[in-house]
């Protein structure tokens, strides 16, 4: 009796020790939220879009999967896609006038946009350089003049003009925008290349390797995004813009020996010439006879004294 007593008593005490152990849990516990402070959802994307003038189907597996991957990934790149848009209401003005004149489909501006975030000093670790990324060879070759003082590649009006006689050889070879975009990431030879070998017509249908199969959906994923940035997330006001700014055009054929001294003559720092003149190389200029024009920004201009009220696009604000 006195055995089964003890052997009870050690029962009861290990129950009580494994109690304490593995707590019971409340019956009042707490439902987990069904509602979250912040989601992330996936964008959705469209059976169609239209490229230069060109209805895009989307619709095919790899097609629909490709779109996917860019769109979520500028749409959740949340500062560098909100300081594009920010940088296009300044650049895009200067932009599309080119691309219309030289008759090439102003959609090909969100390629400046892939390529560089719209920043016209920006240079790759392959040394492409400039908002349109060119290498020194391609430069020289659609005509922009890169010497020890002077790199028109940093120059937007004058790379602009250079991408569009590339981006016209291109379609004229192609006949085909998308394959033009295509060959801009890759060039001509890689691409005629694949078209040869693989006995394809359409560049998306190719098989590249992968920053050229993801370069046309890049572009037509910052198309998306910029044609109504609210729908993915992007709530900017008109005074978020970067404003133009204006400048006076000072033409130069004579060379300059010291720029900061002709800065100064012209009431403005040496900083804010090279700011404004990104392809002037040098603390001096060499024109080897050639005219250029130096941007000289309005001194009213240069403050944020007043929200900026210039919206080149209407669709990239909220209010």
């Amino acid at each position: 009796m006195r055995t089964k007593n003890f052997a009870a008593c050690l029962l009861a005490a290990g129950i009580i020790s494994l109690t304490a152990c593995f707590p019971v849990q409340s019956q009042n516990t707490e439902q987990p939220r069904r509602d979250a402070a912040s989601m992330t959802t996936s964008p959705d994307i469209p059976q169609s879009i239209t490229f230069c003038g060109q209805t895009i189907d989307l619709t095919r597996y790899n097609m629909y999967e490709a779109m996917d991957r860019e769109l979520s990934s500028l749409a959740y790149f949340h500062s560098t896609t909100m300081l594009t848009i920010k940088r296009a209401n300044r650049f895009f003005p200067i932009i599309e006038p080119i691309l219309k004149a030289n008759g090439v489909p102003e959609d090909f501006k969100y390629l400046a946009v892939v390529e560089s975030h719209l920043d016209p000093r920006v240079v790759s670790p392959a040394r492409a350089a400039g908002m349109w990324q060119f290498m020194e060879s391609a430069g020289r070759e659609y005509g922009l003049t890169i010497s020890p003082t002077v790199d028109e590649r940093y120059n937007v009006a004058r790379a602009t003009e250079a991408a569009c006689r590339y981006l016209k050889d291109a379609y004229a070879k192609y006949g085909d925008w998308a394959s033009a975009a295509a060959s801009y990431n890759a060039g001509m030879g890689r691409i005629s290349g694949a078209f040869a070998s693989q006995r394809e017509t359409s560049v998306l249908n190719l098989w590249l390797v992968e920053e050229t199969a993801r370069y046309v959906y890049r572009i037509l994923a910052t198309k998306l995004i910029f044609e109504n940035p609210a729908k993915y997330g992007f709530a900017l006001r008109a005074s978020d813009l970067y404003s133009p700014i204006s400048c006076d055009e000072v033409t130069v054929s004579a060379g300059i020996p010291d720029l900061v001294a002709f800065a100064k003559s012209h009431d403005i720092t040496y900083a804010d010439l090279k700011r404004f003149n990104p392809w002037l190389r040098d603390s001096k200029l060499v024109t080897g006879g050639r005219s250029y024009t130096i941007l000289i920004p309005r001194k009213q201009d240069l403050y944020y004294t007043t929200p900026n009220r210039t919206v080149y696009d209407r669709r990239w604000v909220t209010r």
